[in-house]
């Protein structure tokens, strides 16, 4: 019967009369028509579809109709959103807020629900206009809670209450949101916006009407977003971020220079030790390189390819991740050359309800590119820590559901890092490779000082080595030993000593030579 009823007055609904020509400038007694004028340039400006837009301003106009008496049947408008972009989710709440409010279509009582924060029976009945987003939250939660939670929006929608109701997010999490769930959609959802992200030359024009360029920069500009921009980015961000740059440098972006692999494993195979390291990554390029150039001619599955960085401080763990990103870039593995690194207390957070969307916020800003978690071990869920539990969970859910978009690695001490797999199953299954970072031998971080003095153009005398050689040997079995930030501490703390020394010196071959007097361990903090 429902179904019915709707088809009619939908077809009623699609069918009135063209939409009025408002002129922005009619006179101020016309208030609704100066307000439909006025929502009207706002639903112009969205980045949707067309149809979405005319979509939009036919349930406006309906709203109206209805506050006048022209239309006296009430239909409680479901909207699905799809939009990439937050900014355009919340222009269109914005608008059909403030219109059915205006037009006193609905009460003034909004409510705002993101899914990670949403409770197992909460309540719509009081709300006039209500908006579901952060989908990926419900995740979270067990099968048994996910069922109450979409039995309860079930039972609020079935009610037809004059409320508006929004179900919002990306193409993506609106599909994972209904798998299993299409009697939901399709027996309330009658209306869906789609959300358009625009192409380079609309995004170029836009940014030439918002800033001044010569004829030179405007070519740069053009090749810069030609370089950077992809189709499911937020470009209204990343639009005006490049507005604000060029406002203030007056200068387009720099574009990252590119390494090839071969400039990549050329720097790779410059590091001192690392051996075990750098045959794992010439074995991972090999099989991806294989993968790339059979295509369907071999049936290699996905690779995955999230780690575990095993090694004490200094060991190059960091150093390592820079390249894989790199690698995994020049690949196309990744969309985005990007490595972005964090530790636990920028995804954990303080009070109930906001570890998870603390934690998604990090995955988002690393989407594309490689998520690196520093000192991942201290995740691990002892004394029944519940917001550790819940970052885990957050990161588990986007390891599967992202692994072609984003590669996550996990670094930490060998030991802790073992209790902290050990203790969660969730996140060994998820792990493609795990990487063993040895700590160095005397002789590899001599290297890597010397390497580090010949680089600033010094010349190190055999005194000096041999002191350092004892300096290392002293204190690399401390506790707190750190490797090759250890051997990067000596060398500007003796950088510091050697200018001291030599203040009142004037030849350049004394200048340039360190001698065992420069080699300077002062105030080393080590247990």
């Amino acid at each position: 019967m429902r179904e019915n009823y709707f088809k009619d007055m939908y077809t009623d609904f699609f069918g009135i009369e063209s939409l009025p020509k408002i002129d922005v400038k009619e006179e101020k007694d016309k208030g609704p028509q100066q307000e439909m004028a006025s929502i009207f340039l706002k639903i112009n400006n969205l980045v949707v579809s067309d149809e979405s837009k005319e979509l939009l301003k036919k349930i406006i106009e309906y709203m109206r109709k209805y506050h006048e008496g022209i239309e006296t049947n009430y239909i409680p408008f479901r909207l699905v959103i799809e939009s990439n972009t937050d900014t355009t989710i919340h222009e269109i709440n914005d608008i059909l807020y403030s219109s059915g409010k205006y037009f006193e279509y609905i009460n003034d009582k909004q409510k705002v629900i993101s899914l990670y924060k949403i409770t197992k029976e909460e309540n719509y009945s009081d709300y006039g206009f209500i908006l579901l987003h952060d989908l990926n939250g419900l995740n979270m939660f067990s099968d048994i809670d996910t069922k109450k939670i979409i039995y309860e929006l079930d039972s609020f929608l079935k009610e037809d209450t004059k409320t508006i109701t929004m179900i919002a997010g990306s193409n993506e999490e609106i599909d994972n949101f209904f798998l299993g769930r299409e009697e939901l959609k399709n027996k309330y959802f009658d209306f869906v916006i789609n959300g358009i992200n625009p192409d380079i030359q609309d995004i170029y024009n836009d940014i030439l009407n918002k800033v001044s360029v010569n004829n030179a920069m405007q070519v740069e500009l053009l090749d810069y977003l030609t370089n950077t921009y992809t189709q499911d980015m937020d470009y209204i961000t990343y639009k005006n971020d490049i507005i604000k740059y060029i406002s203030f440098n007056k200068e387009i972006p720099k574009l990252d220079k590119v390494k090839t692999i071969d400039e990549v494993f050329a720097n790779l195979n410059e590091l001192v030790g690392l051996e075990k390291v750098k045959k794992v990554l010439h074995e991972l390029v090999d099989v991806i390189s294989l993968k790339e150039k059979a295509g369907d001619n071999l049936k290699i599955k996905d690779m995955n390819l999230h780690m575990v960085f095993l090694g004490n401080p200094g060991t190059g763990k960091t150093t390592i991740a820079r390249m894989i990103s790199e690698i995994l870039y020049n690949l196309k593995y990744i969309k985005e050359n990007k490595l972005v690194e964090v530790s636990v207390k920028d995804l954990v957070a303080e009070y109930v309800g906001q570890t998870a969307p603390k934690t998604m916020s990090v995955i988002e800003k690393a989407m594309n590119g490689v998520l690196f978690i520093d000192e991942a071990y201290t995740l691990t869920t002892k004394n029944d820590n519940s917001y550790n539990a819940e970052a885990i969970a957050t990161l588990i859910q986007a390891m599967e559901n992202y692994r072609d978009k984003l590669v996550v690695i996990f670094a930490g001490y060998t030991k802790e890092m073992q209790d902290f797999l050990d203790s969660n199953s969730g996140i060994t299954s998820r792990i493609g490779y795990t990487l063993t970072f040895d700590d160095y031998t005397t002789d590899e971080l001599i290297q890597i000082f010397l390497g580090m003095t010949n680089k600033a153009g010094f010349i190190v005398e055999e005194d000096a080595i041999k002191c350092l050689e004892e300096i290392i040997n002293k204190y690399r079995n401390m506790k707190n030993f750190g490797n090759a930030r250890f051997v990067r501490n000596i060398y500007e703390k003796t950088v510091i000593r050697h200018a001291t020394n030599v203040k009142d010196k004037k030849q350049k071959k004394i200048l340039k030579t360190i001698t065992k007097d420069d080699i300077n361990t002062d105030n080393l903090i080590l247990e």
